[in-house]
């Protein structure tokens, strides 16, 4: 059985690592499974280095399209024809997707239409906002998917909703918990230093903001930042900034001593960071399911989340974005009033072994179908 697995970005890896594994795992069973690992280079990160595929314990991609850069139609349209000479190349059984960036979506309408079985991991989510460029990927993907690989009951109930009939549906888990689990005890602390002092465990909240509709205002992300400021107290906050961020900072005279900007860090470092940290601030959808892992409070900084799991289940909550809220949860964890929180079910690290065991269970039976 031959499978390409296709990568967009940096998250993307995350959650195809524990995938390469569970495949070299099964081949030492003497099941016959070989894989191809595709980057599509939609997102250029400086710290996708050779060291980045060692620490997730995945080898470096076997090609590169470097189909960066570009609107979302340009780069839409440059993944695709790109993705179609590789897979005219080497054409394999089944095509494996993740997430919902660009390139899940251009990958999966490339292969669909050279009749090649896709799959898509971390199927069914939705936030239900149609202006969030990736729950458009999220729709069309699983609109012409074969196989749903499936992170919780509400991605269930959201594909059944649309007509996929259960015998497509598979609950498997979250495979960015398989890597955040086995990565446990790796995680290194990069040494960060505010008033050049080191930050002690509880004693500072991580920030993370992105989302176009939280920093392309200048109003609202100066109000966003005091109300951040003013709910919690004297505690710094480490704010790890997105390229895009960075941009709009050199703009704005943002200043304050407890406000510590940083460069983007690795996996290892900033879930670190996360794992010790009194509470985590974002509009990432990503963090809400490691801060539910470890523990960890949270406050969303959205009106609506493609991940409900970390809110009823988790340590998420989501605080949308007025000011006046924003205070008032940080006010919260301050107090020690943040809810304990659970693990949601089977988020116990071997998603990505049910996943390879069932792609070898449908895919064997329909290989075994076909003349030699």
């Amino acid at each position: 059985m031959e499978i390409t697995i296709v990568a967009g970005a940096r998250p993307n890896f995350m959650k195809v690592a524990p995938i390469i594994k569970a495949i070299n795992k099964a081949n030492q069973a003497d099941r016959q499974i070989s894989f191809r690992l595709v980057h599509t280079g939609q997102h250029y990160d400086k710290k996708m280095s050779g060291s980045f595929f060692e620490e997730l314990g995945i080898p470096e991609p076997d090609v590169n399209l470097e189909a960066g850069g570009g609107t979302q139609a340009e780069q839409t349209a440059a993944i695709m024809v790109r993705f179609e000479k590789e897979l005219m190349n080497n054409r394999p059984h089944v095509v494996l997707v993740v997430g919902d960036v660009t390139s899940t979506m251009a990958c999966a309408i490339t292969a669909k239409k050279l009749n090649i079985e896709v799959v898509h991991v971390e199927a069914g989510i939705r936030s239900g906002d149609l202006t969030m460029p990736e729950e458009i990927n999220r729709m069309v993907t699983d609109s012409i998917t074969d196989h749903f690989y499936t992170t919780s009951s509400h991605a269930n109930e959201n594909l059944i909703k649309s007509g996929v009939p259960l015998s497509r549906i598979h609950f498997v888990g979250n495979t960015m918990i398989d890597t955040l689990l086995s990565n446990y005890d790796k995680l290194r602390n990069p040494e960060i230093k505010v008033n050049g002092e080191s930050l002690k465990p509880n004693s500072y909240f991580i920030l993370t903001l992105h989302r176009p509709s939280n920093v392309d205002q200048e109003s609202q992300f100066i109000e966003i930042i005091r109300a951040i400021l003013e709910g919690t107290g004297n505690y710094p906050i480490v704010f790890p900034v997105h390229p895009r961020t960075a941009k709009l900072l050199e703009t704005m005279n943002i200043n304050d001593p407890r406000l510590h900007f940083a460069e983007p860090l690795s996996y290892l470092e900033f879930n670190y960071l996360v794992k010790h940290s009194k509470g985590v601030i974002t509009d990432s959808g990503g963090i809400t399911e490691e801060t539910t892992i470890m523990g960890v409070p949270c406050l969303t900084l959205r009106n609506n989340t493609e991940r409900p799991e970390t809110i009823t289940i988790g340590t998420n909550v989501l605080v949308g974005t007025d000011p006046k809220k924003i205070k008032s949860n940080l006010m919260d964890i301050m107090n020690g009033q943040w809810k304990k929180g659970d693990i949601p079910p089977l988020w116990d690290g071997k998603a990505a072994e049910r996943i390879i065991a069932s792609l070898l269970e449908i895919y064997e039976e329909e290989l075994a179908l076909i003349p030699s």
